[in-house]
């Protein structure tokens, strides 16, 4: 979609972004990694790890343990029941009818409001698995479609007809770029909002932009006054707006739950065969119990693909190397598609794209799954504008110049575009080039989807990179390896030209580390990755060794060039602000404060 995302050929009218400048290759492109953490300045170095996060339940409680805390007060707390199968009416008998907020017809789960007494007695009841608290959710795009060779599959009649993206967003509004090509109506073939007193319409801003990513024909910029066309990856595909954001870009768990629901429930009525999830929160416990995790683990097991953000918290307050462990929920669940954010520097060229510093990286907090499970592009993406949003009143840095994508005398700023960056605009580049795949071979399911997308990834990243903030004047330092892009950025071209049936799960693999600080991959038995499809000895990453010797993350790289710093791999031996047992693998919580929300670069390019 759209242009370059280097600050000097973007329409972003603002101070360059930490991902624009300075930037420089250390080593060849070849994965490794040193795991560092930092603290605002000032503050004392300390071990940071979101592994085991705070307010992990305790072994074998059926409630939350952020639930468990706010049961020593009188009020009423509203949490998510996951029951053992749907909730039937006598499941819920025991509670007044204001009780019930909500009810999910194909999620295993209800929202209701109860005492403290009412939460603790459920956990003797056998059919219910889990509570919760109803926690909040926050929202997290210029790539030209070039870079991921879109351009090309529009070329061969793949431009998503006939398939539905689900966006659960803040909203979509009614642009002229999302109507059918003629004009004559709207691509956004359903509408309906989970948030109270608000009708479908995006006043924050963001589900606009990304439903642009993913499916924009760029009528507003097509023409002969137009230099630049801003269309979506997918620009004749239908779109089906599902709000559970607010004005803010803040909602719930509940809100989430409830559009997933809707988008099963419309499956087979609009062909939903997407769900774009670019928004997410902090983990509380394992994706087995996490009320998100299992619902959007139910659309895959209906068949719908679903893509997930991994989230904004990459990036090093003081700009040492990133921050692992940071992907957010539900983009830890290893049956789904986790998306981080590449920046691609202003050319189509791939060789050139860098991993953004904002974006999230594994493995996962307490599971431990190799996370993200690829990368797109997402940095200083230009697309569509909902009028008069939050965003663009809080951040005018966000409008975009007419004199950008006009020709002739155009002064002033665009109310048709502006420009945002964030995992959610790489998460809708993906949810794009599926909805392409889906329309080429409509008998792909989500594994098969999941798979090929992995297996066709371009990945030529350079080791290290950085970038200084202009504003800040702080630089930040990134390291590119297995728990930064997964398999690599996404390539529409390499993935619609391969047509190989993939008939096992493509379940994320976990990441697990030995006595010997040796880093290995486990796979599960029987699935994409076991029979070396994606991961395997035949592919990717070598024996299923992320960081052993002579293997590509130990101590010997391919270029003959020695990692002097694999002593501070995971162990961090040698280093004064960490040991083995606080690291990834450790259980000191890092303070939810440190982390951003999925929306820190709406206003930050």
């Amino acid at each position: 979609m759209l242009t370059s995302d280097n600050y000097d050929l973007t329409g972003c009218q603002k101070q360059p972004s930490p991902d624009h400048a300075v930037w420089g290759d250390v080593r060849t492109p070849t994965p490794a990694s040193i795991l560092q953490y930092g603290l605002h300045q000032g503050l004392r170095l300390a071990a940071l790890a979101l592994f085991l996060a705070c307010g992990l339940a305790m072994a074998g409680s059926k409630l939350s343990g952020d639930l468990q805390q706010m049961l020593g007060s009188n009020g009423n707390v509203e949490v998510i029941v996951q029951f053992d199968h749907i909730p039937i009416d006598a499941d819920l008998q025991p509670f007044a009818a204001d009780q019930i907020i909500r009810r999910f017809r194909h999620i295993k789960a209800a929202h209701l409001l109860l005492s403290p007494a009412q939460i603790q007695a459920l956990a003797a009841n056998p059919h219910v698995t889990y509570v919760s608290p109803n926690r909040t959710v926050s929202a997290n795009l210029d790539v030209t479609t070039q870079t991921i060779g879109a351009n090309g599959a529009w070329k061969s009649g793949w431009n998503g007809s006939g398939i539905a993206v689900a966006v659960i967003d803040s909203g979509i509004y009614a642009h002229d770029d999302l109507k059918t090509s003629s004009g004559s109506s709207s691509r956004i073939v359903y509408s309906q909002s989970f948030v109270s007193g608000l009708n479908g319409t995006d006043i924050y801003g963001h589900g606009t932009h990304v439903a642009g990513i993913i499916g924009s024909n760029g009528h507003d910029s097509t023409g002969s006054g137009y230099t630049r066309t801003f269309s979506g990856v997918a620009p004749n595909v239908n779109l089906v707006n599902l709000q559970a954001l607010d004005q803010n870009g803040s909602g719930t768990d509940s809100n989430v739950i409830a559009a997933i629901d809707e988008a099963m429930n419309l499956h087979f009525q609009y062909n939903v065969r997407v769900i774009n999830l670019s928004l997410g929160r902090a983990i509380f416990e394992s994706y087995t119990l996490d009320p998100l995790c299992q619902a959007v683990e139910a659309a895959y097991n209906s068949g719908l693909v679903v893509v997930v953000a991994a989230g904004n918290a990459g990036r090093n307050i003081l700009g040492d190397l990133p921050i692992y462990g940071t992907i957010a929920a539900p983009g830890n669940d290893p049956y789904i598609i986790t998306v981080g954010a590449t920046n691609t520097r202003g050319s189509t060229n791939v060789s050139g794209d860098t991993i953004a510093s904002y974006s999230s990286d594994g493995p996962t907090s307490i599971d431990h799954i190799a996370k993200p499970d690829l990368v797109a592009p997402g940095n200083s993406v230009v697309s569509l504008m909902a009028p008069n949003n939050t965003i663009a009143n809080l951040y005018p840095s966000t409008l975009t110049a007419n004199s950008y994508y006009q020709s002739g005398n155009h002064p002033g700023t665009s109310s048709k575009y502006f420009c945002l960056s964030g995992t959610s605009m790489a998460t809708a580049v993906v949810s794009g080039v599926a909805a392409l795949m889906i329309q080429k071979t409509p008998w792909f399911g989500p594994d098969q989807i999941k798979s090929l997308l992995m297996k066709n990834t371009m990945n030529a990243f350079p080791l290290y990179t950085s970038a200084q903030d202009e504003v800040g004047h702080i630089t930040y330092n990134n390291i590119s390896d297995i728990f930064t892009y997964g398999t690599g950025q996404v390539n529409a071209t390499a993935a619609l030209a391969d047509a190989t049936w993939i008939g096992v799960p493509a379940i994320s693999p976990v990441a697990v580390m030995n006595s010997n600080g040796q880093v290995t991959l486990v796979f599960s038995k029987n699935t994409a990755y076991a029979e070396n499809i994606v991961w395997g000895t035949n592919i990717v990453w070598g024996s299923n060794i992320v960081w052993g010797s002579n293997i590509v993350w130990g101590t010997s790289l391919f270029t003959g060039q020695t990692l002097s710093a694999y002593s501070v791999l995971w162990a961090g031996t040698g280093a004064a602000w960490v040991n083995a047992s606080n690291i990834v693998w450790g259980s000191t919580a890092l303070p939810q404060s440190l982390l951003g929300p999925f929306n820190v670069d709406d206003g930050d390019q």
